[in-house]
């Protein structure tokens, strides 16, 4: 059943403490998770207290001991400062083994996972990172909208200068920043729109 359910829902192991993968949909959240001995999830969905899977996902890490954190992030919108301090925050209060997980595990997810590596063991890591947006075995396939996602990583690392990747999203990100360097690559339609800053 273990093994069914880590295909099913598109579970990878990025390294001993992080493993991402997609929405639960089917159900069999506590089969699925207590097996690999998670200590937290990061939903990059952010909160969706109108939905059952929401619930159900809550439920299911309170019971099994897991630490949920809700991040909302987006594969068609730039990051808002306070998104990416949210992600970064969680970064650093999560137990581990981590599980990252979005909808269907490629895309939000490859982005989190790439920056968690960059986080955790610094620039060296960046071909590292960049393999999390291959399409086998993640299956990220962006769509235009969603190109920039590959982007952020990298410039990340060159705007965080001598400030760790945490300190400069808390700080100095910039979403218009990061746009005026899209654009300056031809990318200006690599995303939708920006996401909101969170009220406060």
């Amino acid at each position: 059943m273990s093994l069914a359910l880590d295909r099913l829902y598109h579970l990878h192991w990025v390294m001993p403490e992080l493993a991402r993968s997609a929405q639960p949909y089917m159900g069999f959240y506590r089969a699925f998770l207590r097996p690999h001995g998670f200590k937290s999830i990061i939903n990059l969905r952010g909160p969706n207290p109108d939905f059952g899977w929401w619930h159900q996902e809550k439920r299911a890490a309170e019971s099994l001991g897991i630490a949920h954190f809700d991040v909302k992030l987006s594969s068609k919108y730039l990051p808002a400062r306070s998104g990416m301090a949210e992600l970064f925050n969680a970064f650093d209060r999560a137990g581990t083994p981590l599980l990252l997980k979005c909808s269907g595990g490629q895309d939000r997810t490859s982005l989190a996972a790439a920056l968690y590596l960059l986080h955790r063991q610094g620039p060296g890591a960046l071909a590292e990172a960049m393999g999390q947006f291959a399409f086998w075995p993640y299956l990220h396939r962006p769509k235009p909208h969603q190109l920039w996602l590959r982007e952020f990583p990298g410039y990340a690392l060159r705007e965080a200068g001598g400030l760790t990747l945490g300190d400069w999203a808390r700080t100095r990100y910039d979403p218009q920043g990061f746009a005026r360097f899209l654009d300056d690559k031809g990318m200006g339609t690599s995303f939708r729109a920006f996401q909101a800053e969170a009220p406060g």
